[in-house]
C-alpha cells in the first residue's frame, strides 16, 4: 500500500493543482453543468478515504498530505460553482452519488456543511420519515459523514438524526437480511412485497454503508439491538455476496423475491444506473461500486467483535460471537473465542471464551452479548465450571475481577422463528420470513418456467412456489423439521452416462418435474441441484470400493428415489418419468445391464422388465424414457442395455448442515441459509397458509 500511496502521490504532484482521479476534472464541470457524469464525488471520496486510512491504520504521513491537498483543491471547487451559480445549483448537483464527503475533519467543516444535503437531514432531524423515493446509496454515506459530525465536533443534533434513521429504515424498509433498497432507492414505508416483485433488491454497497451506521449507533450507546443488526446483516446480506470461494465473483443485488437466484438479478436492462448489474460478475473486468464495497467488507471481518472502554478498570465488549484471537495490550491479555459448528438439529448456540494473563494482568471488565434472538429461561453461562446468573436476552453479560487462566462457556438456545414482512396490509400479514438464530433459511425452489434473463424475472410465478402448510400449526415446528444433513447426505447420488465425449447426468428438470439428460453442470450451480436425488432404501454394494466406484453401487429391490430440493416426493413409473408421491414409485436397483462394473440400472417396480432409459441419440435437455425388453430381444440390445445403465458418482450437491424442511402446500421446501447458495433459485419470504386463511 505505501507503494501505492507513492504512484498515486506522483501523479498528484505532475498535476500540481491537488486533484487526484482515474478521470479527467472535466467530468466535474459536466456534473456543475447537471451534464450526466455519474458519481464522480462518490469515487473520489473512496480515494479520499483510502489515503486516511493508510495514515490513520498504516502511519503514512504521505495519506494525510495528499487528502488535505485534495480537500482543499474540492473546497475552491465548490465555492467558486455556488459563487458563479447559487447554492442551489451545488445541491442540485448533489442528488448524484457523492459518497460521505460531509465527514471532514474541523477545519475543513465549511466543505463538509456543504455536503450534508439539508432536504435528506433536516426532516430526520425533525423526526419526519421522509425518505421515500430517495437513492439509497447517495444518502447513506452521507449520513455516515453526519455520524463522524457528532464524533469530531460533538453536535448532538447528528447523533439523533443517525438514531431516527436508523429506527426508520428498521421500521419500514428493512428485509429480513437486515438490509435495504429496491432499485437502488428507497420506496413506499412498509410496503415490501411490492419491491420483492422486483429482483434488484438490496444493493451490496447500501449494505457496506448500513453497517458502519449501525457500528457507530453501538459504540456510542452499546445498545445490542445494533450490534444484533450488524450480526445479521454481516451472516446475511455480506457472507454470501462471493460465489463459494472463487476470487473476484461478487454480486451486486441480492434478491428478496420466490423463484429468484443471485445469478440472475438486477432490474431492466432499460433501468438505471445502465443495466442495473445484475447476476455475479467477472474475476478479472467488472468494476461495479459493490465490488470495491464488498471486497472490503471481506478484508474486514473482525472490525466489529471487540470493543475497548477506557477507564479506570479497562473493559472489553465482545459484541460478535465469531472465532478470532484477540490480544488485549491493556489489561495484559489473551482473549481467545471459539464457537462449536451450529447444526439444524442443536438446541443450542455454544461460545467458549478463554482468557489467559500474558504477565503482570490487571483487574479488567468483560461484557459478553446476549443476543435478543436467544432466551435466557433455558440458556447458561459457566466461568470456570462455576454457575453465572444471566440476564435478559438483548442484554451483556459483564464480569469484573483479576484475570489469568479462565474459562467461560455460554449456551444460547437457539429456535426456528417466523418475522413478518415489513408491509402493513392485512392481506399480506401471511407473508413471513424463517429465521434460525440469526441465520436467514431459504427455500430452494423455482418456477414452472426456465428464467435466463433479468427481464423474464417474473415469469413462471405460482402461489405453490412459496406457500407452505400452516394449518392448525401451534409453532414453526408443526410445519418445519431439522434436516439431519449428515445422515441424508450419505443417501445421495449423481447418476451420469457419457455419451459420445461428454459427460451427462440423470436431472429432475426443473419446469415440469420430468427426468432429463443434461450436461455435467459446474459446481454450485442449480443444475448441481436437479443432477443430485435422495435414496430412500438402498442396500450398499460390498464390493463397490474395489470396482473404483465414486459411491457405493445401490442394488436390491423397493428403492425409492426423491429430488434433492423436494423430499417426499418420489419419481414415478409414468412413461416421461414425472414426479410423483406415492408407493408406485419405487424401483428395483439392479447391477447395471451394460455389466460394467459399479453401474446400476432402475428397474420399475410396478413394471418388471421396464427400466429408465436415455432416449436414443439424445442432446442436453432431452426427456428420460422408460424402456422394456421383450421375448424377442429386441428391446435387450447393446444400445438398450447402454441407455438403461448409469455410472452412480459422487452426489454433485450436499445438504448444508443448517438444513431444514418446510411442509408446502403443493409441494416441501428445503430451508438452506441465504449465504450459502450460489446459483440456486430459492425465495426468502413464505405464505403462511393457515386454517383461517383456508376456510
Amino acid at each position: 500500500m505505501a507503494r501505492v500511496v507513492d504512484i498515486l502521490d506522483d501523479c498528484q504532484r505532475k498535476m500540481g493543482t491537488g486533484y487526484l482521479s482515474a478521470y479527467p476534472d472535466e467530468v466535474f464541470d459536466m456534473y456543475e453543468e447537471l451534464s450526466e457524469a455519474w458519481s464522480p464525488y462518490y469515487t473520489i471520496h473512496k480515494i479520499m478515504q483510502g489515503l486516511l486510512d493508510q495514515y490513520t491504520l498504516a502511519s503514512n504521513r504521505k495519506g494525510l498530505d495528499m487528502v488535505v491537498w485534495m480537500t482543499d483543491y474540492f473546497s475552491e471547487r465548490v465555492k467558486n460553482l455556488i459563487q458563479t451559480h447559487s447554492i442551489q445549483r451545488h445541491w442540485e448537483a448533489m442528488n448524484e452519488e457523492t459518497g460521505g464527503l460531509n465527514d471532514k475533519e474541523q477545519k475543513h467543516l465549511t466543505m463538509a456543511h456543504l455536503f450534508d444535503k439539508p432536504c435528506f437531514l433536516g426532516p430526520l432531524s425533525l423526526h419526519d420519515d421522509d425518505i421515500a423515493g430517495l437513492h439509497v446509496n447517495t444518502h447513506i454515506p452521507v449520513l455516515v459523514g453526519a455520524q463522524k459530525r457528532y464524533e469530531v465536533v460533538g453536535d448532538h443534533l447528528y447523533k439523533d438524526i443517525a438514531t431516527f434513521f436508523f429506527d426508520v429504515v428498521n421500521s419500514s424498509h428493512i428485509f429480513a437480511t437486515g438490509g435495504t433498497s429496491t432499485s437502488e432507492h428507497w420506496h413506499d414505508p412498509k410496503r415490501l412485497v411490492d419491491e420483492i416483485k422486483i429482483s434488484s433488491n438490496e444493493e451490496t454497497c447500501t449494505t457496506y454503508d448500513l453497517l458502519k451506521v449501525s457500528r457507530n449507533l453501538f459504540r456510542w450507546t452499546k445498545e445490542v439491538k445494533y450490534a444484533d443488526h450488524y450480526e445479521r446483516l454481516l451472516i446475511n446480506g455480506i457472507m454470501g455476496n462471493q460465489r463459494g470461494t472463487q476470487p473476484g465473483v461478487m454480486i451486486y443485488f441480492l434478491p428478496m423475491g420466490p423463484g429468484r437466484s443471485k445469478s440472475i438479478s438486477g432490474g431492466h436492462p432499460s433501468g438505471l444506473p445502465p443495466k442495473n448489474p445484475g447476476g455475479w460478475g467477472g474475476p478479472n473486468d467488472t468494476f461495479w461500486c459493490c465490488y470495491g464495497t464488498g471486497i472490503e467488507s471481506f478484508s474486514k471481518l473482525g472490525d466489529t467483535i471487540y470493543f475497548l472502554e477506557e477507564g479506570e478498570v479497562p473493559g472489553l465488549y465482545i459484541a460478535q460471537h465469531i472465532p478470532s484471537t484477540f490480544d488485549w495490550k491493556a489489561a495484559g491479555l489473551t482473549v481467545v473465542q471459539q464457537a462449536k459448528p451450529l447444526l439444524s438439529t442443536d438446541p443450542y448456540f455454544e461460545v467458549t471464551i478463554s482468557i489467559s494473563a500474558k504477565g503482570d494482568a490487571q483487574p479488567a471488565k468483560v461484557s459478553v452479548r446476549i443476543p435478543s434472538w436467544t432466551s435466557t429461561a433455558d440458556a447458561m453461562a459457566t466461568l470456570n465450571g462455576k454457575k453465572l446468573n444471566l440476564t435478559s436476552a438483548g442484554d451483556f453479560l459483564t464480569l469484573t475481577k483479576l484475570w489469568g487462566d479462565d474459562t467461560l462457556v455460554l449456551q444460547f438456545p437457539i429456535n426456528l422463528r417466523t418475522e413478518a414482512i415489513k408491509d402493513d396490509r392485512p392481506e399480506y400479514a401471511s407473508i413471513q420470513a424463517v429465521l434460525f438464530g440469526p441465520h436467514l433459511l431459504a427455500g430452494l425452489t423455482h418456477g414452472n418456467k426456465a428464467i435466463n434473463a433479468t427481464e423474464h424475472s417474473n415469469d413462471g410465478l405460482t402461489p405453490g412456489m412459496w406457500e407452505v402448510d400452516a394449518r392448525n400449526a401451534t409453532s414453526t415446528a408443526d410445519w418445519i423439521a431439522a434436516l439431519p444433513h449428515e445422515a441424508i447426505n450419505s443417501q445421495l447420488v449423481t447418476l451420469t452416462q457419457r455419451s459420445g465425449a461428454q459427460t451427462f447426468v440423470l436431472s429432475v428438470s426443473a419446469t415440469d418435474g420430468t427426468l432429463t439428460m443434461e450436461r455435467m453442470p459446474v459446481a454450485g450451480s442449480d443444475a448441481c441441484v436437479r443432477a443430485t436425488i435422495v435414496v430412500d432404501t438402498y442396500v450398499v454394494d460390498s464390493t463397490a470400493a474395489e470396482h473404483g466406484a465414486a459411491a457405493p453401487v445401490l442394488h436390491g429391490p423397493n428403492v425409492t428415489i426423491a429430488p434433492f430440493d423436494r423430499p417426499g416426493m418420489a419419481i414415478t413409473n409414468g412413461f416421461e418419468v414425472k414426479l410423483h408421491p406415492g408407493p408406485e414409485a419405487l424401483f428395483n436397483a439392479v447391477p447395471g445391464l451394460d455389466g460394467l462394473p459399479g453401474s446400476v440400472s432402475l428397474e420399475l417396480g410396478t413394471r418388471p422388465g421396464c427400466f429408465v432409459r436415455a432416449p436414443a441419440g439424445y442432446s442436453a435437455g432431452d426427456k428420460a424414457q422408460v424402456g422394456c425388453r421383450t421375448s424377442s430381444g429386441g428391446g435387450d440390445d447393446a444400445a438398450f442395455r447402454k441407455a438403461a445403465s448409469f455410472t452412480q458418482a459422487a452426489p454433485l450437491r450436499l445438504y448444508h448442515p443448517l438444513s431444514f424442511v418446510a411442509k408446502g402446500t403443493e409441494r416441501s421446501f428445503v430451508l438452506e441459509p441465504l449465504r450459502s447458495l450460489q446459483d440456486e433459485f430459492y425465495t426468502v419470504y413464505f405464505n403462511l397458509v393457515t386454517a383461517a386463511a383456508d376456510s
